[in-house]
């Protein structure tokens, strides 16, 4: 896969469109794979909504989220489980590989880092063969620091993988995010044992724009506008042997308020010039007329 060819739309870059919108876009730009999201997936129907991506030649790179596994009480530890099994039967259901691992954050009251990474520890070693016999690949995101109270307490690669790496590579991998891991000095090097170990499930891009412009949640730059060097980030991946697809995942409320299709066609033109590094070129006019008049 190379070019246009492995890049992915995650659904949250046009949040703005349904599932059947998403769908005809990306066929309509040539992108074949996107990465979709529970929510929309459950309103629409996991099996429907299987069948509505094939029929537009579509693969489903990941699908998030599962996790949330950081609980200690007994019930609410049972409820994660129980939702992240139907996660994986969703995957399946999408013919999704990857489902994507958000680990949760510290529980109400606690300060143990360490603890709470435990229990996403044990929370894998429940997950991960079920998850393998429906054939999806459990995939953990490391998420910023500025994550750990509420979201992650994963938050370098280092973390993710020396949590994956006490189940077999094909059942736990990581995802490699660019706008959670572009400050880490350290990440050259665990991306270098990630790729020797297996272990990169799915890449993802989103720039880093100071100030953020709606906050750490919605603020995501889209490709190009911030100080993320993601040719370097696809580069790495790519020569750590991964060849999978590569999600553009961009939560901003800027492109969600803008037409759909102009976000894809800016997307797939930021896609050609940061991260292929084709320099000066310009926004393809073919791809923005495809998606444009659909």
């Amino acid at each position: 896969m190379t070019g246009l060819a492995r890049f992915s739309l995650n659904q949250q870059t046009v949040r703005q469109w349904s599932l059947p919108e998403l769908a005809a876009g990306c066929a309509a730009a040539g992108v074949r794979h996107v990465g979709l999201w529970r929510g929309p997936v459950q309103e629409y129907g996991a099996a429907a909504a299987g069948r509505l991506v094939r029929q537009h030649g579509l693969s489903v790179s990941s699908l998030c989220r599962g996790g949330f596994l950081t609980s200690p009480e007994p019930v609410a530890r049972a409820a994660a489980l129980a939702d992240n099994r139907a996660a994986v039967e969703e995957a399946a259901e999408l013919g999704a590989a990857v489902l994507v691992l958000v680990p949760g954050g510290l529980p109400p009251g606690s300060r143990d880092l360490t603890g709470a990474r435990e229990r996403v520890a044990e929370a894998l070693d429940a997950l991960a063969p079920y998850a393998a016999g429906h054939g999806v690949r459990l995939a953990i995101e490391p998420l910023h620091p500025m994550y750990a109270s509420d979201r992650s307490v994963v938050t370098t690669l280092r973390q993710a993988l020396d949590l994956a790496e006490r189940f077999p590579a094909d059942q736990v991998g990581v995802v490699v995010d660019s706008y959670h891991l572009w400050w880490d000095d350290t990440v050259a090097g665990q991306l270098a044992r990630a790729g020797e170990g297996g272990r990169i499930a799915a890449l993802q891009l989103a720039d880093w724009v100071t100030p953020l412009p709606e906050g750490a949640l919605l603020g995501r730059g889209q490709l190009g506008d911030g100080c993320v060097d993601l040719r370097w980030f696809f580069e790495q991946a790519t020569a750590a042997g991964y060849q999978g697809p590569v999600e553009a995942e961009i939560f901003s409320t800027r492109l969600w308020a803008r037409n759909g299709a102009e976000v894809l066609a800016e997307t797939l033109e930021r896609y050609l010039r940061y991260v292929l590094a084709r320099p000066g070129v310009a926004a393809d006019p073919e791809i923005a007329q495809r998606v444009t008049e659909r």
